[in-house]
């Protein structure tokens, strides 16, 4: 939880290749969220950049912008331009960035990191179509293509285009909790958080004329998460077996139906530790974990602090 005396300066990197969508992000989801967040763009010599795009971009800082930064996001470049060896002056420029800075990557960003050194030891994802290619240039690096971001404490990666909506959603989230983070998301007309990992969006053969989705059955999910929900009772509201119904659903969401359920609790109960004074087993329950102990193993699978810690970090803020 970072504080929220004066705005947090989030310099964004654009690189020869930068797709513009992309570099765009940070600024249009962090300049949202009530002036926590100052957005800069800078290139590694303060020139112009050709976008991938038939067009070239100008800004207004350098690379001494990055000696500034709270937070450093890697914009993405095209994948004609991506190499194992960083020009000496994209070295000399990720060199600036003061070692207590976050450092977040879009898309083939992650491959910047990684040329850097920087992912070294780490957790990270791309885009899934370039999943393989990154496996060969970096063996020892832990990718993970499934996931729309991945946070591994002071470095976090995300997958492509949109997934930089995500990540930058996460990092409100993460910084100043779920009601701004979602504030954010209806500014930007975004989802606040969107079900599942890429996975979804990998090509797969299309589902044959009239397939019954599972979309009805995940909202009817949502509005009983305090209830035992199992998998025979999902494939019973969408009339469909177990079996189709699985099959279906993490074609459509990227996860297991009981994974599913686990991140939407994970997330109802983290808002309402941040909103309200309820004792952890009341929390436990009105999100349908079975003990106080459930929610505090979930809790800190998923985001490594337990409920006590959580709440406190939100109720200084406040």
């Amino acid at each position: 939880m970072r504080g929220t005396a004066s705005p947090e300066r989030v310099v964004v990197l654009a690189l020869d290749g930068v797709y513009p969508f992309e570099l765009g992000i940070p600024a249009r989801i962090l300049g949202a969220a009530d002036g926590r967040y100052e957005v800069l763009t800078c290139t590694v010599d303060g020139g112009p950049v050709r976008t991938n795009a038939d067009f070239t971009i100008t800004v207004d800082h350098g690379p001494e912008a990055l000696a500034t930064a709270d937070t450093v996001v890697i914009a993405p470049i095209s994948p004609a331009v991506v190499t194992d060896e960083l020009p000496d002056e994209v070295t000399a420029a990720l060199a600036r960035i003061p070692g207590r800075a976050r450092i977040v990557s879009i898309c083939t960003g992650a491959f910047v990191l990684a040329a850097a050194g920087l992912l070294d030891g780490r957790k990270a994802t791309t885009h899934w179509q370039l999943a393989d290619r990154f496996r060969g240039m970096y063996p020892h690096i832990d990718l993970d293509p499934d996931v729309l971001f991945v946070d591994d404490g002071r470095v976090l990666t995300s997958a492509g285009a949109a997934s930089g909506v995500d990540v930058c959603l996460h990092v409100v989230r993460t910084d100043h909790g779920s009601e701004l983070a979602n504030t954010v998301a209806r500014r930007c007309v975004v989802p606040p958080f969107r079900d599942g990992g890429q996975a979804q969006y990998i090509e797969q053969p299309v589902p044959e004329s009239g397939a019954a989705s599972t979309a009805a059955t995940r909202a009817w999910a949502l509005e009983r998460l305090d209830e035992p929900l199992a998998l025979s009772d999902l494939a019973e509201h969408a009339r469909m077996s177990r079996r189709t119904f699985a099959r279906r659903f993490n074609d459509e969401v990227g996860l297991s139906p009981g994974r599913w359920l686990i991140q939407q609790r994970v997330t109802r109960a983290r808002h309402l530790l941040e909103s309200s004074d309820l004792p952890v087993d009341r929390i436990a329950a009105e999100v349908g974990f079975a003990t106080g102990a459930s929610l505090r193993q979930h809790l800190h699978a998923s985001i490594g602090v337990s409920p006590q810690a959580y709440r406190r970090t939100f109720q200084k803020a406040r």
